[in-house]
C-alpha cells in the first residue's frame, strides 16, 4: 500500500495530529503504530513508518562519513523524535518542529508521499505550489527517469 492524496487535519492544543482515516488504515495495516517524526529544514513535518525510516538509515549508513550524509543526519535528528500512533490515531509532533513548520493549532494538509506522510501549513503549501507548478519539462524529466529505471 502507498500513501496518496491530501487530507485536511488539525493539530490539537497538545500538539497531536489526528492521522486522516485513509492514511491511518495504511499505517495500521501495513506498518504498525511506530513512526519517526522529523523534517530536513523545519518547513514541514515528515512522518515515516518506523520500518521505512530504519531502511533509510541503513541506506545512509552505507555512505560512511560522507559530509552530505552527516549534514542530513544532523538535521533529521535535530527535528526528529520517535512517536507512536495512539488508539485514536493521533501522533505527537514535538513543539520546536510545530513552531518551525507553523502548524500550532492550525488546520494542516496531510499529503501522502508514497512511503511517508508530509504535514504542511496550508498557506505555506499554497505558496510553494504556486511558485513551482508542474510543467511539461517536469513531466519530461520524470518520463526520462522512469525510462532509465525500466531498462
Amino acid at each position: 500500500m502507498r500513501f496518496r492524496g491530501n487530507f485536511p487535519a488539525k493539530i490539537d492544543s497538545q500538539g497531536r495530529l489526528k492521522i486522516p482515516t485513509a492514511h491511518r488504515l495504511i499505517l495500521e495495516q501495513d506498518f504498525g503504530p511506530d513512526v519517526w517524526v522529523t523534517s530536513e529544514n523545519g518547513d514541514c513535518v515528515k512522518i515515516y513508518p518506523m520500518s521505512v525510516w530504519e531502511n533509510m538509515e541503513s541506506d545512509l549508513d552505507r555512505l560512511g562519513e560522507l559530509p552530505e550524509k552527516m549534514q542530513y543526519v544532523l538535521h533529521v535528528n535535530y527535528f526528529g523524535q520517535p512517536s507512536a500512533m495512539d488508539k485514536q490515531g493521533r501522533i505527537v509532533i514535538q513543539q520546536h518542529l510545530r513552531d518551525m513548520a507553523e502548524i500550532n493549532g492550525e488546520e494542516v494538509a496531510v499529503i501522502g508521499q508514497i512511503n511517508h506522510l508530509v504535514v504542511w501549513n496550508n498557506e505555506r503549501l499554497k505558496e510553494i505550489l504556486k511558485a513551482s507548478p508542474v510543467t511539461a519539462a517536469v513531466f519530461g524529466k520524470l518520463a526520462e527517469k522512469i525510462g532509465e529505471k525500466r531498462t
